[in-house]
């Protein structure tokens, strides 16, 4: 429930915050004439995604036995890579609504009424899908219904956002989306680490050690707290010695991969205001003597 709550907090909050970028931009540029686009755009984008659900959902029933090891496994590595993919995007990006602005003002400059659309629906859809893989790969790992955090994340995420969009709160979503970003990390390495196990109960990757430790009688994985962890992080009270090796070395590899973005990010900012303060104009010799 917690991980699905997470999930659809994030994933909802962004796309509440792409909308109202959306408007905010024509209603500055006074062209709210292309505001029904928009929310054709919405409406398409989440009906995709719902579609996308339900295709996903429908697919796990009708798989039995190794095939539906193998189908889990494959969501729940897809979920994975989404979500580290994402993460990093989005870290990479300086000014997601700059860049979003841009491509609003090209298409309404051009009156095309079906860009203005395309931009929202893709936007949407991206959001929509992401989340509709996340949830099935939690889904699959808590082996529980998480309807009932998405709900609430879903719920939470509207209320944040119109908050937002009217300017009421000075909410710190840098300090939100990192927050949420270091746990989604961590999400995601335990759906790795899941979909290995999937796998190997398959028998499409070996198991060579099947339990280098096990601490189910410290934390059960099936009792309540276990089963949190489980949901969160992906907890494994005796897992493999492939699982074991291929979620610490995932937790390693992204959070270097974080860190060197993080330094680049910080190396640009140093250049761009060094390069800024080497622009401004030198005092001439009146205003010297002056």
């Amino acid at each position: 429930m917690i991980v699905s709550l997470i999930i659809t907090l994030r994933e909802t909050l962004e796309m509440a915050l792409i909308v109202g970028i959306i408007f905010r931009y024509l209603q500055k540029s006074n062209q709210l004439e292309y505001k029904k686009f928009v929310y054709w755009g919405i409406i398409a984008g989440l009906m995709m995604s719902i579609a996308g659900a339900l295709l996903i959902n429908s697919l796990s029933i009708l798989f039995e036995g190794r095939i539906e090891q193998i189908f889990e496994g494959v969501i729940m590595l897809t979920g994975a890579f989404l979500l580290t993919t994402m993460i990093l995007w989005m870290l990479n990006k300086k000014n997601i609504a700059k860049e979003l602005e841009e491509k609003l003002q090209k298409h309404t400059n051009k009156t095309h009424k079906f860009g203005v659309f395309s931009v929202v629906f893709v936007s949407i859809l991206r959001e929509g899908i992401e989340t509709v893989l996340f949830l099935g790969a939690a889904r699959f790992s808590e082996e529980s219904n998480s309807l009932l955090g998405a709900i609430i994340g879903i719920i939470v995420a509207l209320i944040l956002g119109y908050i937002l969009y009217i300017g009421t709160s000075k909410f710190n979503l840098k300090v939100f989306f990192t927050f949420t970003s270091y746990l989604l990390i961590i999400v995601a390495a335990g759906l790795l680490s899941y979909g290995i196990h999937e796998f190997q109960e398959a028998g499409v990757i070996p198991i060579v050690i099947e339990h280098i430790y096990d601490i189910n009688f410290i934390f059960d994985e099936k009792g309540p707290f276990g089963s949190f962890l489980k949901g969160l992080f992906g907890y494994n009270g005796n897992p493999s010695l492939i699982e074991t090796i291929v979620y610490v070395v995932y937790m390693i590899v992204i959070f270097n991969i974080w860190r060197y973005l993080n330094m680049q990010k910080l190396q640009k900012t140093k250049s761009q205001n060094s390069k800024s303060q080497q622009i401004k104009p030198h005092p001439t010799t009146e205003q010297i003597s002056s």
